[in-house]
């Protein structure tokens, strides 16, 4: 289990975590879910609930639960034994003292509901949704018609619009909720309530539920909240309610056994008319009342603080040290003490604090005793004359541990060399801060610090290109040198990033031994690469895929193809192959192992390498336990529950907590098991081998830690590995937002914990781009430092570019790129740095020869993942940039030329609004 350090008093950084609603996943009938990027009301900033069964979280606005310490002497609850210590510590004189902001999260409980029931006019209904959680909740909200085509929103008559309403656009409302007169399991609760008409025209009533305080949006398995009004609806898979006509639907939802609609005698004309398309037994239905509450949790900022004292006892010489906070009353401190400046941490000489324990030899572990009265903790300690300091971190549970800035807390404990540090107040959020002699100091040390790292990697780069490293300067020199800086830069930024305590348990070796860094093997191929995903959603259907696709491969060769991702090969419960089941088992839809083997083969030899789809995160039980819960393996891996993780009620598993996000439709496999991680590298070895698979896609990787991919890649040495690290961009009310730093950050730090070994899909850039071009809003391809807006902006040769695969396009449709505008995508990517990836099923399409114009450009110019983009314009209805200073290209109706100097440029490629120049 990782374990996750916080530092403190920088605030904490909390990531916007998925909100999630429980549903029992229906494993005989499965359909890949996304989490959806573009809700039918226009996108906005989402927290996909992807039918998942851990409760809501978000993040909160700032709780303060405790007052400053005050100068007047403690009421501290001490043993008898204690006693005078007690006493002695309070007669002696005060050398140290000083309090220390902390901040941390915490959880609070709550539910959403959903209420269908009679209102004031017996012939009308009321729709209420609610929340009991504090926040400032708002309903973004509208309605869909019987006549609509797809799911579009529309606006609700006016009638339907509860006070306080503010139309957004033509297609949604914002209804604020307002506080409930009746509250939910004795918590006050937020609600709006709704009218509803049943034998109005509306078919469905479309929401998603926000909190304006953070920013945070609540969806229903990843797409909007749905209530029915008509039954033909109830195929769709984000409905609220029960199938009808199947009785309870099982999970969360199950209490409503009751259906929402009903057959009707009698009818409006109106009613009648407008739906004469519809099957007589679908036009009209009788509402029925039902409610439901799923379970939420707020992520919320709670402030703490420590005070620490240090006296001297006059008659032992030794130093008697009061350590109290308002945390809670089962905080551990993790403590030892430093002889000098080095701050090496050693364990000082008996009597220790009651409940102390020794960690490891190098340091003792103590649980704070409560305080008189309940509110807070606290301990005291006694230590020998002669030491420098003391050090601490708080230790809340085994996977979060408080510190101080980053750093260890360190106590000195020499009164010759420190004054008297009395409590400080932590300043408001709006408070200034007056600069003072020892912030200016630190100031300074922190710049000769950054100071001295930035020289000495100058001095590296000066010494790579000085004259006696030119000689031998050769293109494979080149590549050898960038690999190696980018190998070298992302273990600089883990270390960076890192904030471990001295000592932890994964920081002490048993046998203190110094171990050599591990081997880097990066699966990133050598920049150069040009990715085909080589099946869509349907492909599984003709059965002989394989086959259809290997006719294919000397075309795919000379359209200057490097490398094409195959579909997942394994036998699997959905046809697609992403629900695995039997690993070694490669008979699938898609063909059988031979026609696998031959086909790799067949690629092989036109010079195509070939990524086989891993599906890592989740595997399909072949037996139930005892408790008849499907989460026992067959085959050749026939685990049992110790390889399901432990935090998925649907599938009781005996592992550890999940590293990452759960995929509820099947069991989440538990990698941090010695077993589970062996049997994994071994069918990976065996597929490299058997079937000659050169390299990874990696499917889900949001669903377990990046170290544990840097694992299976280490061990099996692949020429090219991506990872499917997809998660929501950040929107503002239906509008995309313009930074997107936030998004991107995740991924880097996903690619970042596989040591850089691993690439990634560019979701950021994808979503983008979508926004660009759908808006006619071009200057979003530009950064507020003039650089490209997605992960090939921060890190090009980790980023795996696209615009469309089977899960986005396709007959999926989760996220589809912007109709007739495929052309720009591809003009961008297949012309910037990152690892671009085009889809089957635009290249065999009427885009074939625009697709083959720039392929042949890409490859002609030598353009790579490391390519160096010159951003010359990003306006309203325009962009344009200049890479390698060889390629030049424009998209967007606006016009624009490549400048005029020293170099001449033509004309390559052009199509509907986009345009590609090369200098000659």
């Amino acid at each position: 289990m990782s374990i996750n350090f916080v530092s403190f008093p920088v605030s904490l950084a909390v990531a916007q975590t998925m909100s999630t609603v429980r549903i029992e996943p229906l494993l005989h009938y499965y359909r890949r879910e996304k989490p959806s990027y573009r809700s039918p009301s226009k996108s906005f900033k989402l927290i996909s609930l992807n039918a998942l069964p851990k409760k809501l979280v978000y993040n909160g606005r700032s709780f303060c639960n405790f007052q400053p310490p005050t100068p007047r002497a403690l009421t501290l609850r001490a043993a008898s034994t204690d006693a005078a210590t007690v006493e002695t510590f309070e007669s002696t004189d005060l050398f140290f003292k000083e309090t220390f902001p902390l901040k941390r999260t915490e959880v609070v409980e709550g539910k959403i509901f959903v209420r269908l029931d009679h209102g004031k006019n017996a012939k009308n209904w009321m729709l209420t949704v609610g929340c009991s959680l504090p926040g400032k909740w708002v309903l973004h909200w509208g309605v869909s018609y019987v006549d609509d085509v797809g799911s579009e929103w529309d606006q609700p008559p006016s009638e339907m619009r509860p006070p306080g309403s503010i139309p957004i656009k033509d297609y949604a409302i914002d209804t604020p909720l307002n506080k409930s007169a009746l509250p939910v399991g004795g918590d006050q609760s937020h609600e709006v309530k709704i009218d509803v008409k049943p034998n109005s025209a509306i078919a469905a009533i479309n929401f998603v539920l926000k909190d304006e305080e953070t920013g945070a949006w609540y969806q229903h398995r990843g797409r909007d909240f749905r209530v029915p009004l008509v039954d033909y609806l109830q195929e769709d898979d984000n409905v609220v309610g029960a199938k009808w006509g199947l009785g309870a639907w099982p999970g969360a939802l199950g209490k409503l056994s009751n259906v929402f609609v009903k057959a009707e005698s009698s009818h409006s004309k109106d009613q009648d008319s407008s739906n004469e398309s519809r099957d007589p037994q679908q036009k009209t239905r009788r509402v029925e009342e039902f409610y439901e509450e799923l379970p939420i949790a707020k992520e919320i900022a709670v402030n703490n603080s420590a005070t620490v004292s240090v006296r001297k006892c006059p008659e032992t010489a030794k130093n008697l040290l009061c350590l109290e906070t308002d945390l809670p009353d089962h905080v551990v401190v993790h403590w030892g003490v430093c002889r000098d400046d080095s701050k090496r941490w050693e364990i000082p000489a008996a009597p220790h604090p009651p409940e102390t324990v020794v960690f490891k030899d190098k340091a003792l572990r103590t649980r704070l005793q409560q305080k008189e009265g309940g509110k807070g903790c606290w301990a005291l300690f006694t230590l020998e004359e002669g030491l420098a300091g003391f050090l601490f971190v708080f230790k809340l549970n085994e996977s979060t541990w408080l510190k101080c800035a980053g750093n260890d807390f360190y106590i000195p404990l020499s009164s010759s060399n420190h004054s008297v540090a009395l409590p400080r107040e932590v300043p408001s959020e709006d408070a200034k801060v007056p600069d003072s002699s020892t912030e200016a100091v630190q100031e300074k040390k922190i710049t000769a610090y950054t100071n001295g790292i930035i020289n000495e990697i100058r001095n590296l780069v000066s010494d790579i290109s000085s004259e006696k490293n030119q000689k031998t300067k050769s293109k494979e020199a080149q590549e050898s040198i960038l690999q190696e800086i980018e190998k070298l830069a992302s273990e600089a930024y883990s270390i960076f990033r890192s904030t471990v305590p001295t000592f932890t348990e994964e920081a002490i070796s048993e046998t203190e031994e110094l171990k050599a860094p591990a081997k880097i093997c990066s699966g990133t191929g050598t920049g150069f690469e040009i990715l085909c995903q080589g099946f869509n959603w349907e492909s599984h259907k003709t059965r002989r895929w394989y086959m259809e696709l290997q006719s294919k491969a000397a075309e795919l060769s000379s359209l200057g193809f490097t490398v094409i991702w195959l579909p997942p090969p394994t036998d699997s419960v959905s046809p697609e192959g992403y629900m695995p089941k039997d690993l070694y088992n490669l008979n699938s839809r898609y063909g059988n192992i031979d026609e696998l083997k031959e086909t790799v083969r067949t690629f092989h030899k036109v010079g195509i390498k070939v990524l086989g789809d891993a599906v890592l995160n989740h595997r399909c039980a072949e037996y139930q336990n005892q408790n008849g819960i499907w989460n026992i393996f067959g085959g050749r891996l026939n685990w049992d529950d110790r390889a399901v993780v432990a935090d998925d009620p649907h599938f009781q598993g005996r592992g550890n907590k999940s590293s990452g996000e759960c995929f509820h439709a099947a069991p989440n496999i538990d990698h941090s098991q010695d077993f589970v991680r062996k049997d994994i590298k071994e069918w990976l070895h065996w597929l490299r081998e058997e079937i000659g698979y050169d390299g990874w896609r990696l499917d889900f990787v949001r669903g377990f830690w990046g170290g544990y991919v840097k694992d299976y890649i280490d061990s099996t040495e692949p020429y090219f590995a991506v990872g499917e690290y997809w998660d929501s961009l950040c929107y503002t009310y239906g509008e995309m937002d313009h930074n997107q730093d936030a998004h991107r950050q995740r991924i880097v730090d996903w690619i970042n914990a596989t040591n850089g070994t691993a690439g990634a899909f560019d979701v950021t850039t994808k979503g983008i781009l979508h926004a660009a071009l759908e808006k006619c809003e071009y200057w979003r391809l530009s950064d507020q430092k003039g650089k490209p807006p997605g992960v090939l902006g921060w890190w090009p040769s980790r980023a795996v570019t696209f615009i469309e695969n089977h899960d986005t396009g396709s007959t999926q449709g989760h996220w589809r790129f912007p109709h007739d505008k495929e052309m720009q995508g591809y003009a961008y990517i297949l012309t910037h740095p990152g690892t671009p990836t085009v889809f089957y099923d635009h290249i065999f399409s009427h885009y074939h020869s625009e697709i083959k114009a720039l392929l042949s450009l890409r490859n002609r110019n030598k353009l790579n993942c490391r390519s160096r983009v010159k951003i010359t314009k990003a306006e309203r209805d325009v962009y344009a940039a200049i890479i390698d200073e060889k390629v030049a290209v424009k998209i967007g109706p606006g016009h624009y030329e490549p400048p005029s100097g020293p170099q001449r440029w033509s004309k390559c490629a052009e199509g509907r609004d986009y345009k590609v120049w090369e200098a000659s």
